[in-house]
């Protein structure tokens, strides 16, 4: 699997060291919605989960069972095969009959809830994820682990995209699309391997904020990003406001951005935009196609996507953790949506497999 550019962290206890087995009795993922289902509607308002299977599976399989086309069913985030999850799904059946949704049970997937609700679930409406993991500590006492993780509740972590958003050949793959080589993927393909450029983009410029330590800080003409939105302004340090943002900056209510590239001008401005720029220019993608991110952010723009931004840090919240034995460290939190938890160990030390 590529994991796309370097992911480099701020310097961290080198004696700690663990593992994490992605599985489902290692890696549980909660979905967390800012509604409850409205009760009444045309929408099937399911809460599902489901181990052993990835979201678009479980989309087909609602299909199926509901005789519905898969683009009736709506669902708010993606969730992989490699965890027990739970998710929400609507299923619109306006006029229809409701099937017996027991039937669709069995050892890989449970119905937790079935109400009714008003619309389509929408993608990234959902507020973000609660987690479960067990770790295999390798290395480090357990003063020290607790101590790296109440860290990461106060200090944070690089928010990059994880290794899974790489998937198998996906960054070859978008090169290629990019390029125009190669026969074009099946149309549901195309997405994904767009986002799959856009994420190694972001990755090139995170990491190098990260390592000349601008990640946690605001440069002049910095684009920044609204805790919990993603609504965004541009911050000048020639600005009377310029002190009140960067104690807003310290008290988590607004954050760093990075580029997700598209077509646009909301970018940053001045010396924000200029290390954007050289970022992207020092990245190159796969071997084969040996083009800079500059030429990779004008393609994108080219395809017809908007250009967004990402908060370039995260950081957990409502931790809490449990010694299961001298070795077994099962840790809980919740991260925003869009964040990845394998991330957030990575930044421990602590290595994913599975």
């Amino acid at each position: 699997m590529s994991s796309g550019p370097e992911r480099l962290y701020p310097a961290r206890d080198a004696t700690l060291g663990g593992l994490l087995q992605r599985g489902p009795d290692t890696f549980f993922v909660e979905e967390i919605l800012p509604f409850r289902p409205s009760g009444v509607g045309e929408h099937v308002f399911l809460q599902i989960e489901k181990a052993g299977l990835n979201t678009e599976e479980v989309v087909r399989r609602i299909a199926r069972h509901a005789k519905v086309q898969p683009r009736d069913i709506g669902y708010a985030g993606l969730k992989d095969r490699h965890a027990r999850t739970r998710q929400f799904f609507t299923v619109s059946l306006p006029g229809k009959t409701e099937p017996d949704w027991s039937a669709l049970e069995d050892r890989e997937l449970r119905i937790l809830q079935c109400s009714r609700h008003d619309r389509k679930l929408r993608r990234g409406v959902h507020l973000g994820n609660r987690f479960r993991l067990s770790l295999m500590v390798q290395h480090g006492s357990r003063e020290d682990w607790e101590a790296a993780l109440s860290q990461l509740g106060q200090r944070g972590f690089p928010n990059y995209f994880g290794a899974q958003r790489f998937g198998h050949g996906n960054l070859a793959a978008a090169a290629r699309l990019l390029a125009g080589t190669g026969r074009r993927p099946q149309r549901g393909q195309v997405g994904l391997l767009w986002s799959t450029a856009r994420s190694a983009l972001f990755n090139a410029v995170l990491a190098e904020r990260v390592r000349d330590g601008s990640w946690q800080h605001l440069l002049p003409g910095e684009r920044v990003q609204l805790e919990g939105s993603h609504s965004h302004f541009v911050a000048s340090p020639e600005g009377a406001d310029w002190p009140s943002l960067e104690a807003r900056l310290c008290a988590w209510d607004l954050h760093p951005s990075g580029p997700l590239a598209g077509a646009g001008t909301d970018g940053p401005v001045g010396d924000a935009a200029r290390a954007e720029q050289a970022a992207l220019a020092a990245w190159v993608g796969p071997p084969e196609f040996a083009e800079n991110g500059l030429v990779w952010a004008d393609r994108l723009a080219g395809q017809g996507l908007r250009a967004a931004r990402r908060a370039l840090r995260c950081r957990t919240q409502d931790s809490s953790w449990q010694w299961r034995d001298a070795t077994k460290l099962e840790i809980e939190f919740f991260l925003p949506a869009g964040s990845f938890a394998t991330v957030c160990l990575e930044a421990l030390g602590v290595q994913t497999q599975g």
